[in-house]
Protein backbone atom coordinates (compact mmCIF):
# COMPACT_ATOMS: atom_id res chain seq x y z
CA UNK A 1 0.00 0.00 0.00
CA UNK A 2 0.95 3.83 -0.69
CA UNK A 3 0.62 6.80 1.36
CA UNK A 4 0.51 10.25 0.63
CA UNK A 5 0.50 12.46 3.56
CA UNK A 6 -0.91 16.31 2.71
CA UNK A 7 -0.22 19.40 4.73
CA UNK A 8 -3.01 21.44 4.94
CA UNK A 9 -2.35 25.07 5.57
CA UNK A 10 -0.37 26.87 2.27
CA UNK A 11 -0.30 23.02 0.25
CA UNK A 12 -3.87 22.74 0.00
CA UNK A 13 -5.73 25.84 1.50
CA UNK A 14 -4.22 29.26 -0.25
CA UNK A 15 -3.80 30.91 3.26
CA UNK A 16 -0.29 32.53 2.99
CA UNK A 17 -1.41 36.00 2.01
CA UNK A 18 -4.22 35.93 4.87
CA UNK A 19 -1.56 34.90 7.11
CA UNK A 20 0.57 37.39 6.12
CA UNK A 21 -2.40 40.03 6.21
CA UNK A 22 -3.25 39.09 9.98
CA UNK A 23 0.31 39.10 11.02
CA UNK A 24 0.74 42.72 9.51
CA UNK A 25 -2.55 44.04 11.86
CA UNK A 26 -1.23 42.39 14.60
CA UNK A 27 2.06 44.07 13.88
CA UNK A 28 0.45 47.25 13.48
CA UNK A 29 -1.15 46.93 16.69
CA UNK A 30 1.81 46.14 18.61
CA UNK A 31 3.62 49.13 17.01
CA UNK A 32 5.92 47.11 15.61
CA UNK A 33 7.67 47.50 11.72
CA UNK A 34 5.04 45.76 9.45
CA UNK A 35 6.62 43.36 6.26
CA UNK A 36 6.29 43.15 2.98
CA UNK A 37 4.95 39.72 1.34
CA UNK A 38 8.49 38.60 0.54
CA UNK A 39 9.68 39.24 3.42
CA UNK A 40 6.93 36.99 5.12
CA UNK A 41 7.85 34.57 2.90
CA UNK A 42 11.38 34.48 3.90
CA UNK A 43 10.54 34.62 7.62
CA UNK A 44 8.15 32.36 8.07
CA UNK A 45 9.10 29.10 10.10
CA UNK A 46 7.89 26.17 12.71
CA UNK A 47 7.50 26.99 15.56
CA UNK A 48 5.64 29.72 14.95
CA UNK A 49 6.67 31.22 18.02
CA UNK A 50 10.40 30.98 16.44
CA UNK A 51 8.79 33.05 13.58
CA UNK A 52 7.11 35.41 15.85
CA UNK A 53 10.23 36.39 18.11
CA UNK A 54 12.00 37.90 14.41
CA UNK A 55 8.69 40.47 14.17
CA UNK A 56 7.42 40.82 17.62
CA UNK A 57 8.84 41.74 21.44
CA UNK A 58 7.81 38.32 22.72
CA UNK A 59 9.07 40.07 26.20
CA UNK A 60 6.55 42.61 26.13
CA UNK A 61 3.91 40.38 24.45
CA UNK A 62 3.16 36.96 24.82
CA UNK A 63 3.20 34.19 22.96
CA UNK A 64 0.50 32.72 24.09
CA UNK A 65 -1.19 35.84 23.39
CA UNK A 66 -0.33 36.56 20.19
CA UNK A 67 -1.25 32.99 19.30
CA UNK A 68 -4.87 33.21 20.22
CA UNK A 69 -5.39 36.80 18.90
CA UNK A 70 -4.07 35.38 15.58
CA UNK A 71 -6.44 32.08 15.60
CA UNK A 72 -9.38 34.42 16.72
CA UNK A 73 -8.86 36.34 13.39
CA UNK A 74 -7.66 33.07 10.81
CA UNK A 75 -10.75 30.79 11.62
CA UNK A 76 -13.53 32.64 10.67
CA UNK A 77 -11.61 34.55 7.72
CA UNK A 78 -9.84 31.82 6.32
CA UNK A 79 -13.39 29.95 5.42
CA UNK A 80 -13.65 32.64 2.73
CA UNK A 81 -10.76 31.37 0.84
CA UNK A 82 -9.61 29.55 -1.84
CA UNK A 83 -8.45 26.10 -2.35
CA UNK A 84 -5.10 25.62 -4.31
CA UNK A 85 -5.41 25.57 -8.15
CA UNK A 86 -5.48 21.45 -9.06
CA UNK A 87 -5.03 20.28 -5.51
CA UNK A 88 -8.38 18.41 -5.57
CA UNK A 89 -8.07 16.62 -8.97
CA UNK A 90 -4.87 15.83 -7.67
CA UNK A 91 -6.06 14.09 -4.73
CA UNK A 92 -8.96 12.17 -6.34
CA UNK A 93 -6.46 10.95 -9.13
CA UNK A 94 -4.15 9.53 -6.42
CA UNK A 95 -7.55 8.30 -4.89
CA UNK A 96 -8.21 6.45 -8.07
CA UNK A 97 -4.67 5.10 -8.48
CA UNK A 98 -4.91 3.04 -4.98
CA UNK A 99 -2.88 5.65 -3.31
CA UNK A 100 -4.47 6.33 0.86
CA UNK A 101 -4.31 9.74 1.17
CA UNK A 102 -3.62 10.96 4.66
CA UNK A 103 -4.19 14.63 6.24
CA UNK A 104 -1.50 16.13 8.09
CA UNK A 105 -1.94 19.21 10.14
CA UNK A 106 -0.06 21.09 12.52
CA UNK A 107 -3.81 23.06 12.98
CA UNK A 108 -5.80 22.31 15.61
CA UNK A 109 -8.23 19.57 15.63
CA UNK A 110 -11.36 21.26 15.80
CA UNK A 111 -10.71 24.24 13.53
CA UNK A 112 -9.43 22.01 10.77
CA UNK A 113 -11.99 19.72 10.98
CA UNK A 114 -14.69 22.87 10.96
CA UNK A 115 -12.47 24.14 7.45
CA UNK A 116 -12.68 20.93 6.09
CA UNK A 117 -16.38 20.15 6.56
CA UNK A 118 -16.65 23.51 5.44
CA UNK A 119 -14.75 23.16 1.77
CA UNK A 120 -16.56 19.69 1.68
CA UNK A 121 -13.03 17.74 1.25
CA UNK A 122 -13.19 15.58 4.44
CA UNK A 123 -14.26 12.47 2.18
CA UNK A 124 -10.37 12.69 0.32
CA UNK A 125 -8.90 11.70 3.14
CA UNK A 126 -8.79 8.38 5.01
CA UNK A 127 -7.08 9.70 8.05
CA UNK A 128 -7.29 13.29 9.13
CA UNK A 129 -4.57 14.19 11.71
CA UNK A 130 -4.32 17.42 13.48
CA UNK A 131 -3.07 18.88 16.74
CA UNK A 132 -4.10 19.04 20.37
CA UNK A 133 -3.68 22.92 20.67
CA UNK A 134 -3.13 26.40 18.23
CA UNK A 135 0.03 26.93 18.95
CA UNK A 136 1.62 25.10 16.21
CA UNK A 137 4.25 23.55 17.32
CA UNK A 138 5.39 20.30 15.83
CA UNK A 139 3.34 17.65 13.85
CA UNK A 140 5.86 14.96 14.10
CA UNK A 141 4.64 12.95 17.52
CA UNK A 142 1.20 13.03 15.67
CA UNK A 143 2.46 11.41 13.04
CA UNK A 144 5.50 9.03 14.58
CA UNK A 145 2.13 7.87 16.87
CA UNK A 146 -0.19 7.01 13.85
CA UNK A 147 2.79 5.42 11.61
CA UNK A 148 3.03 3.04 14.48
CA UNK A 149 -0.25 2.54 15.19
CA UNK A 150 -0.70 1.47 11.74
CA UNK A 151 1.91 -0.17 11.17
CA UNK A 152 3.17 1.85 8.19
CA UNK A 153 6.47 1.25 5.98
CA UNK A 154 7.12 5.06 5.47
CA UNK A 155 9.47 4.12 2.66
CA UNK A 156 5.72 3.59 0.91
CA UNK A 157 5.03 6.60 2.22
CA UNK A 158 5.35 10.70 0.54
CA UNK A 159 4.61 13.91 2.06
CA UNK A 160 3.50 16.94 0.07
CA UNK A 161 4.38 19.88 1.94
CA UNK A 162 4.98 23.97 1.52
CA UNK A 163 7.75 24.11 3.98
CA UNK A 164 10.93 23.40 5.11
CA UNK A 165 9.42 21.92 8.52
CA UNK A 166 7.69 19.80 5.97
CA UNK A 167 11.16 18.57 4.81
CA UNK A 168 12.19 18.28 8.90
CA UNK A 169 8.83 16.41 9.66
CA UNK A 170 9.13 13.82 6.71
CA UNK A 171 12.44 12.95 7.32
CA UNK A 172 11.74 12.49 10.79
CA UNK A 173 9.11 9.89 9.60
CA UNK A 174 11.34 8.37 7.39
CA UNK A 175 9.58 9.37 4.11
CA UNK A 176 10.28 11.33 1.08
CA UNK A 177 9.53 14.74 0.48
CA UNK A 178 7.67 17.27 -2.15
CA UNK A 179 7.47 20.88 -1.54
CA UNK A 180 5.23 22.89 -3.22
CA UNK A 181 6.28 26.44 -3.81
CA UNK A 182 3.28 28.46 -3.68
CA UNK A 183 2.32 28.53 -0.07
CA UNK A 184 4.16 30.15 3.04
CA UNK A 185 7.99 29.72 2.60
CA UNK A 186 9.71 31.53 -0.30
CA UNK A 187 10.72 29.12 -3.43
CA UNK A 188 14.42 29.97 -2.98
CA UNK A 189 14.00 29.00 0.67
CA UNK A 190 13.21 25.20 -0.88
CA UNK A 191 15.25 24.62 -3.57
CA UNK A 192 17.51 21.59 -2.13
CA UNK A 193 13.98 19.83 -1.62
CA UNK A 194 11.81 17.84 -5.01
CA UNK A 195 9.58 20.85 -5.43
CA UNK A 196 6.69 21.43 -7.80
CA UNK A 197 4.89 24.82 -8.89
CA UNK A 198 2.02 23.34 -9.65
CA UNK A 199 0.10 20.09 -8.37
CA UNK A 200 -0.25 18.64 -11.97
CA UNK A 201 3.14 18.15 -11.14
CA UNK A 202 2.91 15.61 -8.91
CA UNK A 203 1.41 13.57 -12.06
CA UNK A 204 3.56 10.43 -12.32
CA UNK A 205 6.27 12.02 -10.00
CA UNK A 206 5.05 9.77 -7.22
Amino acid sequence: MNYIFWDFNGTILDDARLCFNILNEMLIEENRPTVTFDEYLMIFTFPIEAYYDQVFDLKKSSFTELAHKFIERYQPRSLKLPLHEHVIETIQHFEKEGFVNILLSASEEKNLHEQLNHYKIKHLFKHILGTSNVYAKSKVQVGKDFIEKMNIDTKNAVMIGDTLHDAEVAKELGMDIILFTKGHQHKERLKNYKNIDSFLDLLGKI
